[in-house]
């Protein structure tokens, strides 16, 4: 046994078992590798969670993070300085953390005092922007950078310039078992005098396992007695998302292919032990993956180095371990190249055996024992190097250091006006006004502030319920004779119109086109697609610069997904022409303004031209969205400094009084929401502090000084009135202080991750 100087106290940061994953699998076996070959060194675990309710983890568990709650992560760094680690130990891939590209494990690294060992499982070679923006923060804050293969050493140095000084190669651990006869162990399954083929691991349809059946025909004729064994459940966030269709589709396959009687599958999670005895038993292990992208299989790792025969597509990883005779390469989804490759491996047994010898050799530099001791070297030189740099400071903030407290998220008073049908108009005081009926302009926006939560990481199935009803809601309201949308809806489910407003057609363009950009909707994003593709043409013929504003913003959305839409450019092309024109004819040196009136939903208009002329690439544009958006929060600032909506008792007329009340949640929203734009088209943290001015207009820093959201029913009052507030809670409203607390969580989420100055 050995010890590593100076380190007491490491944690592991990553899925844990019983979680269901290979990082989980990964982080587990590395922890108890660590602490067999470190007796005197404690190794605790901080995971984290993709349920709510969590799993039942054994006693290293210390600390347990939410996967989508960003205060979860500080409140784990906070425990982690607090309780003296000597060492943390990443383990890194990016779709389990929360955040867009898992930035949200950025934050917690930030506010850590100890050397960071960071595990890469995946090193990609054609990164998105955001999955390259986390990769250069997660390299300048890691003090040691972990890769399994020499492949992931070469992206990390020439794709994502991390110094070589900083990488270390440690292969992916293996169980330490000795070189067997398969014979010793086919008893035990049942599948004595066989030739046995094994595929296991989480099934997902990146795994090809159907290009492996497909060659079992060919497989068959030479060898009657083959069996082919799949091992392994099915992904749990496939199995969540689509249930057994992949696995039923195989089992199909196998028997439209008549070799269901060769075929096995075991629909079940492993352990370690239990797995190595199906390798000890396999002939040959197949991995026929579909794409060449993948820098580490665990898999691969554990068949390789326990000495079984290897035919692969050639990924990254196999294409790096299977050579020099020591496995076999075929090309990608080639069922034919995978039955010659098998057949002449379980023809020829010297070379077969020569490749097992070749890689149980290689193998012995991989068990756990091995790995633990270079992961001890790792850990002792982050130690070193972070002890020369010098320990960060104290982790206590001043209030100017920390982001500005945010209410807790309730969705009471939503779901108290929401019902099967979607969500009513408006409420005598906190009650559902059944007289009022429903319209698609709150549906539209109760949609989008859904498809906002969901993918902040609050989804519930309540709330997939009620975002189900209020895409209903729009697909019943879309008149698909006039192209058009009915906006108002009777509570005995009548419409009381031919045809709604050019606003209400714009917010439901809106809220379908983030249905169409964001992913996971599965059903949802095609009727989507379906409605936004025949509402869209109505939108040219469009006269209303909100409406315009509202369009656009769902062409954004819609063309995140969907780029290559031309006539969606041409239309976004047309109206942002149009509200150029518009501010062009209207403006004049002291009134920069789009109308003779500044009215309601102001800030749609220069939020949609900043949206566009970042998109775009249009300098002028963004310019324009960006002054105007400037000269309206001039005149939406009261003389104490704060926010002043334009009232809509007679709005704001060129070259008369503005009315200061009825001053209404829709314009703060809409303010708060045009300001984080402008933030994420300039990075310019005066945006930021705007933002935030407009959102304390909901909680009292306001005209009366009075709180328009009410935390025990986590509604909104309808407006502030010269002498009071209205004590009504509609949807309007309500939505209003939702969907801008929503937008308020994800920029602080990102300021957080990406350690921009508060601002706030």
């Amino acid at each position: 046994m050995q010890s590593v100087s100076g380190i007491r106290k490491v944690a592991f940061l990553g899925d844990y078992l019983p979680r269901k994953c290979g990082i989980a699998t990964f982080t587990t076996d590395l922890r108890c590798a660590m602490a067999a070959e470190f007796p005197a060194m404690q190794c605790l675990v901080v995971p984290v969670n993709d349920l709510a309710e969590g799993y039942d983890y054994p006693a290293e568990v210390r600390f347990e993070i939410a996967e989508q709650d960003l205060p979860s992560y500080l409140r784990a760094a906070d425990f982690l300085n607090i309780t003296d680690v000597d060492v943390i130990c990443l383990e890194h891939e990016f779709g389990i953390f929360g955040g867009p590209a898992g930035s949200h494990v950025l934050a917690l690294l930030r506010e850590l005092r100890m050397p960071i060992i960071t595990t890469l499982h995946t090193v990609l070679r054609e990164p998105n922007p955001e999955q390259r923006r986390v990769m250069r923060d997660l390299i300048q804050l890691s003090t040691r950078l972990v890769v399994m293969s020499e492949r992931g050493r070469e992206f990390l140095r020439n794709i994502h310039q991390a110094p070589e000084t900083k990488i270390d190669l440690i292969p992916h651990g293996i169980p330490d078992m000795p070189f067997a006869d398969p014979n010793y162990f086919k008893d035990e399954f049942n599948v004595a005098g066989k030739q046995v083929l094994l595929t296991f691991g989480l099934l997902s349809p990146n795994k090809g396992i159907e290009f492996a059946l497909r060659a079992l025909p060919d497989i068959i004729r030479e060898f009657p007695k083959v069996v082919y064994i799949v091992l392994g459940q099915t992904h749990p966030h496939l199995l969540r998302e689509e249930g057994e269709v992949y696995r039923l589709s195989l089992e199909r396959l196998a028997k439209d292919l008549g070799v269901q009687k060769h075929a096995v599958f075991f629909n079940r999670f492993v352990e370690v032990e239990e797995l190595m005895r199906f390798i000890g038993a396999a002939d040959i292990y197949l991995t026929p993956y579909l794409t060449e992208a993948q820098i580490t299989s665990g898999t691969l790792a554990y068949a390789f180095g326990a000495g079984n025969a290897v035919v692969s597509t050639p990924y990254w990883h196999a294409a790096e371990l299977l050579t020099a005779q020591r496995g076999k390469l075929v090309p990608f989804r080639d069922a034919r190249a995978i039955a010659a490759a098998t057949v002449e491996l379980l023809r020829d047994e010297p070379l077969r055996h020569t490749m097992r010898k070749n890689a149980y050799k290689l193998g012995r530099d991989m068990v756990w024992s091995r790995v633990a001791q270079l992961y001890g070297k790792s850990f002792a030189q982050a130690r070193l190097e972070h002890s020369f740099v010098g320990r960060k400071s104290s982790p206590i903030k001043t209030l100017d250091e920390q982001p500005g407290q945010l209410p807790q998220l309730k969705l009471d008073h939503l779901f108290r006006m929401s019902d099967s049908t979607g969500i009513f108009q408006h409420a005598s005081f906190t009650v559902p006004n059944f007289a009022e009926g429903y319209c698609t302009d709150d549906n539209a926006r109760a949609l989008v502030l859904a498809l906002m939560l969901q993918k902040l990481g609050h989804g519930s199935p309540r709330l997939a319920t009620q975002a189900a009803a209020y895409a209903a809601f729009l697909n019943h309201a879309f008149d698909r004779g006039r192209g058009r949308f009915r906006n108002f809806m009777s509570f005995d489910r009548h419409w009381l119109e031919e045809v709604g407003s050019e606003d209400c057609q714009g917010h439901a363009l809106w809220a379908l086109g983030l249905c169409v950009a964001q992913a996971g909707q599965g059903s949802f994003q095609m009727l989507a697609a379906e409605l936004f593709e025949q509402a869209l043409p109505v939108a040219a013929e469009f006269t209303s610069p909100r409406a315009w504003a509202f369009t656009l913003i769902g062409i954004d959305e819609y063309l995140r997904r969907l780029s290559g839409d031309r006539r969606a450019n041409h239309i976004r092309e047309s109206l942002t022409a149009k509200l150029m024109q518009r501010f062009a004819d209207a403006a004049t040196g002291d009134w920069q303004w789009f109308e003779d009136v500044v009215s309601y939903t102001n800030a749609k208009l220069p939020h949609a031209l900043i949206l566009s002329g970042s998109c775009l690439g249009n300098g002028a544009m963004l310019e324009l969205g960006l002054k105007t958006l400037r000269w309206l929060i001039k005149i939406q600032t009261s003389e104490a400094g704060a926010f002043r909506p334009i009232g809509s008792n007679g709005f704001y007329p060129r070259g008369k009084e503005r009315a200061l009340f009825d001053q209404q949640p829709i314009e703060a929203q809409a303010t708060v929401s045009a300001c984080i734009e402008a933030y994420h088209a300039t990075s310019d943290l005066f945006w930021v502090a705007e933002a935030r001015r407009a959102f304390e207009w909901f909680l009292g820093r306001n005209d009366l000084g009075m709180a328009l959201y009410d935390p025990g029913t986590g509604g909104c009052r309808d407006g502030l009135h010269v002498d009071r507030l209205s004590q009504n809670q509609g949807a309007e409203s309500t939505l209003a202080f939702l969907l801008a607390l929503a937008e308020k969580q994800a920029l602080q989420n990102t300021l957080a991750s990406f350690k921009e100055p508060a601002g706030e």
